[in-house]
């Protein structure tokens, strides 16, 4: 039989490698932790990225809508004739007769515009309605003048001058 002192001894050496494997392993598993913690928030960085990147496509795909609503607003310089027989239409849906009477382009300012010298004929309701319906049409303009006179009985006559926002025809909408 061995003695107590060996027993002991053997014990120290048995705990003390125990020690010894326990912080060698320690040490390997917090290296392979920081690593997997450092590879975790590049995934979360990369995620993040990802959703803004998901969300600012989002937000320029609706820009790229609205662009266009707006733009609608505007009488391309390439649309001119559309334009007229739009307000030719909203005249004859209103009883009354539209006619342009000259089409220019505005002064080179900020913005293009597209100078219209329209006449409207017809009963005095037919004639109110056509100005008011070519006043509040979808269109960036204005009625920088306006004058009403009465031709017979029936019949009245409006001359309405317009300035009406316009694009140049080089202007494209930046779509993604």
């Amino acid at each position: 039989m061995k003695s107590p002192l060996a027993h002991l001894f053997s014990a120290l050496v048995i705990c003390g490698s125990a020690l010894v494997g326990y912080g060698v392993w320690y040490v390997a598993i917090s290296s392979e932790s920081a690593v997997a913690a450092d590879l975790q928030n590049w995934i979360d960085m990369k995620t993040e990225s990802a959703g803004r990147i998901a969300s600012a496509r989002a937000a320029m795909v609706e820009i790229a809508a609205d662009e266009t609503i707006v733009r609608n607003y505007f009488v391309p310089e390439a649309d001119v004739v559309a334009f007229i027989n739009d307000l030719e239409t909203r005249g004859r849906s209103q009883g009354a007769t539209v006619n342009v009477l000259s089409v220019s382009k505005g002064a080179e300012s900020v913005r293009p515009t597209l100078l219209f010298s329209l006449a409207v004929r017809g009963t005095f309701d037919a004639v109110m309605r056509t100005v008011g319906a070519i006043e509040y049409a979808p269109y960036d303009l204005s009625v920088s003048g306006l004058s009403l006179g009465q031709d017979a009985k029936d019949t009245w006559h409006a001359d309405i001058r317009l300035l009406v926002g316009s694009v140049s025809a080089s202007t494209t909408p930046n779509t993604p």
